[in-house]
């Protein structure tokens, strides 16, 4: 894969051979019906579909060959008006619309991918470098990083705050280290005094890995009760885990 910029969406769909990929139910031929459906004006067929990419596309942290070029459509169709529109909720799910539910599926993808991702599969004796969905997925990195960012700014506090959070497994691609220094004041200001205490905890823990300062920094976890946080099948799965395991393996 040797793209250079971010394809149209219209064009991952009809050039990507999507019976010939997989995904964690088999054959990927449904998908594509799936992400034109996260477009859908019905709330509950757009609803639907995302449930599609969270339990078929990426089940349980687990990237598929199915789950690159969803990826790229995803981050394609982000600035898409009807991303604006809501989606049904469960109990404890992070607030904010479509847009906020899709950049916190990136942030799952892109997890799953990082340094830690890559660090579990070599301690348990699964090179990184010999499961292509991993490979491919670190390839695209700095085109879904370009995508996340425009939302550092958005008028909508869950959209930006979302998108925070999806840069900082992207950003633990060597080609995009310089970025850093530019976000993490942003991570700092926002992210790390967000009401909820999973983007409080993001925020701290990678300006710590990258070296800034967190003098003042703490996470509140009583914002539990204030904002409901996400379940684990929720578009931003919790972040409060028991340390990585043979479980964790993205595949």
């Amino acid at each position: 894969m040797n793209l250079t910029a971010l394809p149209e969406p219209a064009v991952v769909l009809a050039e990507t051979d999507w019976g010939a990929l997989e995904h964690a139910y088999g054959t990927a031929e449904d998908t594509p019906a799936q992400l034109v459906a996260l477009l859908d004006d019905d709330q509950r067929v757009r609803s639907q579909a995302l449930d599609h990419l969270h339990h078929v596309v990426h089940h349980q942290n687990t990237l598929y060959v199915a789950t690159v070029p969803a990826a790229l459509y995803v981050a394609g169709i982000l600035s898409h008006p009807r991303t604006a529109l809501p989606v049904d909720k469960r109990p404890r799910d992070f607030p904010g619309p479509m847009r906020a539910e899709l950049l916190g599926w990136l942030n799952s993808v892109a997890d799953a991918a990082d340094d830690q991702a890559e660090a579990t599969m070599r301690r348990f004796g699964f090179p990184p470098e010999d499961y292509p969905p991993f490979v491919r997925t670190c390839e695209i990195r700095p085109l879904l990083f370009s995508a996340v960012s425009v939302y550092f700014h958005d008028h909508d506090p869950h959209v930006r705050e979302a998108a925070l959070a999806a840069c900082v497994p992207l950003l633990d691609d060597p080609r995009l280290y310089r970025h850093r220094k530019g976000v993490a004041p942003l991570l700092r200001e926002r992210l790390a005094t967000s009401a909820l205490w999973q983007y409080q905890e993001r925020a701290i823990e990678a300006l710590e890995s990258w070296g800034e300062d967190t003098a003042g920094l703490e996470v509140q976890r009583d914002a539990f009760e204030v904002c409901d946080p996400p379940t684990a099948t929720s578009s931003s799965a919790e972040w409060d885990v028991a340390p990585a395991d043979a479980a964790d393996l993205p595949f």
